[in-house]
């Protein structure tokens, strides 16, 4: 099975100027396709966080949080950091502009920015939560998938002319990223929520960059 391409930083920002030029909810998009740059949420975690997953109950950002073991994809709870600037202010953009249209709003004015806490952080553009889709696996576990987010994020690249993007891609871009960076294989791993490096290293592994770079010094 091909592995999905690598999003080069051109490509992304690409990618995220033309989402917010031609997005009919610039604001909803610019942050989630930071956040699945940014953090390597795969679609359905994506879909079901939280805004308590992202603010505490005084309207701060959490810093540290957590994939939830109810949301993480393979049923494990595992760290979620909020600690890139420029997510969080594409964040916070996206939830006044939610405030002001009182999507997820609840009575409570004060509390999580007058944000429902159990709303998922990203809705629809009509402020409904993106549907899942329910399977029970050989194994008798059940799996969720998000069909619908899925291919709106393969759209929004395929918008942009970025040919096989996705959310997968953009999970392989971050782990990519990472390795070149010298971050190793474990610390790649459990921000992924890969129970084995060896998965991982499979994701990181044949490096476009790399490959070029070995062509570039044969002669």
């Amino acid at each position: 099975m091909a592995k999905p391409p690598v999003i080069e930083d051109k490509q992304v920002e690409h990618l995220i100027k033309a989402t917010a030029a031609y997005s009919r909810v610039p604001e909803r998009d610019t942050a989630l396709l930071l956040t699945l740059y940014g953090t390597a949420l795969n679609v359905t975690e994506l879909a079901t966080i939280t805004v308590a997953d992202y603010l505490d109950a005084k309207g701060s950002v959490k810093i540290t949080s957590a994939v939830r073991v109810d949301v993480a994809h393979n049923g494990e709870a595992r760290p979620l950091y909020w600690s890139n600037k420029r997510i969080v202010a594409a964040m916070d953009k996206y939830l006044a502009w939610r405030l002001e249209r009182k999507q997820g709003a609840t009575i409570k004015k004060g509390a999580y920015r007058g944000l429902d806490p159990d709303s998922p952080l990203f809705l629809t553009e009509d402020g409904q939560p993106y549907s899942l889709t329910k399977r029970t696996l050989p194994s008798g576990v059940l799996s969720y998938s998000c069909n619908t987010l899925g291919a709106y994020i393969s759209r929004l690249h395929a918008n942009a002319g970025i040919e096989g993007g996705s959310a997968q891609s953009a999970r392989r871009t971050f782990a990519v990223k990472q390795h070149r960076q010298g971050r190793d294989l474990v610390h790649i791993a459990a921000i992924l929520g890969h129970k084995s490096i060896t998965t991982t290293k499979r994701l990181v592994d044949g490096d476009p960059v790399r490959l070029a770079d070995i062509v570039a010094r044969a002669v």
